[in-house]
């Protein structure tokens, strides 16, 4: 079973900002995924053609189920506001999204929290600090039915702001915390591997560096999983994002002898 994440910037290159779906749709093909997970999604806005990237890349890898999740609605700029959930397929938004060739039996939101004030950030080249405000955030579960039984696929894009997205992680693996086992949590998560997985409490499955896509320097891409499965990995440069695409392949049928049902939670007091 392979499983792909991949922050698709909105389908744009590194180095400018054309979206061709083409290019888009024939990355996703030579990914190949059973299981693939895209940050950075735009969906239905005119920067990207008013195109539905989502539905693209479900053409492009032959997906039977998928579910895109607007952290954001609207279009770039004034009109941005936080996504609640209740918006229409007709509408221009941007989040993350999770496709699979095999069926879904259940899908699950989990709504992050955003920093509630701006912050400071260094930017190369300017003097001085940017007080900038961080988007809201969003993760999206699903549980996967394999030939070797259920697997929950979790995807998500946490913020940037070093303090603040170790609490999103803590935030989404408590939430995740009841989910069917095996679990595999991926996504951008805008922190290095050894942080990820302490925060998390969960075993990486590859580790990669995966940001900038020309030359990488540091891992910020992600998959993880509970309890620790076999796989092989690998990190391909693709035509389109400043990220790399994070390949994992895993083998299921080890797991299957193991599997184990949810956690139960422990009533408090």
């Amino acid at each position: 079973m392979r499983i792909v994440t991949f922050n698709i910037l909105g389908g744009r290159t590194q180095h400018d900002a054309e979206v061709d779906v083409a290019v888009l749709q024939r990355a996703i093909a030579d990914l190949d995924p059973d299981v693939l997970a895209l940050q950075e999604v735009d969906h239905l806005l005119q920067r990207s053609g008013h195109a539905d990237l989502t539905a693209l890349a479900a053409e492009a890898m032959g997906a039977t189920d998928h579910r895109f999740v607007a952290a954001l609605a609207g279009s770039p700029g004034a009109t941005w506001t936080a996504a609640t959930g209740d918006e229409q397929p007709g509408d221009a938004a941007y989040g993350i999204a999770l496709l699979s060739r095999m069926p879904i039996s259940g899908w699950q939101v989990i709504r992050l929290p955003a920093v509630p004030t701006q912050v400071p950030m260094r930017f190369p080249g300017r003097l001085l600090p940017t007080w900038v405000r961080d988007e809201p955030r969003v993760a999206v579960s699903a549980t996967v039915e394999t030939p070797d039984g259920p697997i929950t696929v979790t995807t998500t894009h946490l913020s940037f702001i070093h303090w603040w997205n170790g609490r999103q992680l803590g935030r989404l693996t408590r939430s995740l915390a009841g989910a069917q086992r095996p679990l595999v949590l991926t996504g951008d998560l805008n922190m290095g591997l050894a942080r990820a997985a302490r925060v998390s409490g969960l075993t990486p499955l590859a580790e990669h560096a995966t940001f900038p896509a020309d030359r990488p320097r540091e891992q910020l891409d992600h998959v993880l999983a509970d309890p620790p499965l076999a796989a092989r990995s690998t990190a391909r440069r693709m035509a389109l994002s400043d990220h790399r695409a994070l390949l994992v392949d895993l083998d299921l049928r080890q797991a299957t002898s193991r599997r184990r049902p949810a956690p139960r939670r422990t009533p408090a007091g």
